[in-house]
């Protein structure tokens, strides 16, 4: 790992964040070395014998590791070249295409530093759920409950990382019964191809708690969903043609133009296609 200090701004912050995060530490999991990041480095170090300043080189590293006890294991979960040429040949896509939405859909990363598959939450989502359930959402709109509960979209309550496990939970416990669970569960985008957990049952999974139970599995089986998400949903064609902007409204709904979704995707696909 490269050396960290102040100011850095790195995806190599990003995973020292989530490990601090995950040991304790009350901080905003970011790619940017802040002066919140710098009090929580200096604060392991002096707790682990370490020099105290604040910058995380190789002994720092090492000791964080070591504390997170990241599981060799975890790298069975990873997706492997093969399993996407797999793929794009079953599905008659262009390699370059595959590796382009599993690049901005996730960075390429189905798995969190926490073993648990990527998600984010969406409380404009858990709105709607909850009303498909018979359940008056306005009932649970109040101060402690709108970073998770919210009528219309909105980034502002983003948190990031292993953070959306917070606001998922938070959900959960607003009322801690059947219906809210599986509402809060399909209220969330999943994996390495972020498919939302309302869509479930469409694409053949028994319920939604079948679908999260596979999606903690590896990132095969986020691979798998994303195949029959692009089969049920008619994304195939957009995709093979190379159509962005086609392929982003039906994957990603119609407010893809405000991530400029598509364009990001026909950059990742012509760095991939020269590859």
């Amino acid at each position: 790992m490269r050396l960290l200090k102040y100011y850095t701004k790195a995806p190599e912050v990003l995973t020292l964040c989530e490990i601090l995060y995950k040991l304790g530490y009350s901080i905003k999991i970011s790619d940017s070395f802040t002066l919140e990041v710098d009090t929580a480095v200096k604060d392991f170090q002096r707790k682990n014998s370490l020099v105290v300043d604040g910058i995380v080189g190789v002994k720092t590293w090492a000791v964080l590791l070591e504390k997170d006890e990241k599981p060799m294991s975890q790298t069975d979960k990873f997706l492997k070249e093969e399993d996407l040429i797999h793929f794009a040949d079953e599905h008659n896509l262009e390699l370059a295409t595959v590796k382009a939405v599993n690049e901005i859909e996730s960075s390429g990363k189905g798995f969190l530093i926490n073993n648990k598959p990527k998600i984010l939450f969406e409380g404009h989502v858990f709105w709607n759920e909850l009303k498909k359930r018979g359940i008056d959402p306005n009932f649970y709109y109040n101060s402690n409950s709108q970073n998770v509960l919210y009528p219309k979209w909105t980034r502002v309550h983003y948190q990031g990382g292993v953070k959306e496990y917070d606001r998922l939970n938070e959900a959960i416990s607003l009322n801690n019964n059947r219906e809210f669970k599986e509402a809060a569960l399909s209220s969330a985008s999943w994996g390495s191809f972020q498919i939302m957990g309302y869509h479930s049952k469409n694409l053949g999974y028994i319920d939604v708690d079948d679908f999260v139970s596979k999606m903690e599995m590896n990132e095969g089986e986020h691979l798998k969903a994303f195949g029959k998400f692009l089969e049920k949903n008619g994304c195939l064609i957009p995709l093979r043609n190379k159509n962005w902007a086609g392929f982003a409204k039906l994957y990603n709904g119609a407010g893809y133009r405000e991530n400029r979704y598509d364009e990001k995707l026909a950059k990742a696909y012509a760095k991939y296609s020269q590859n």
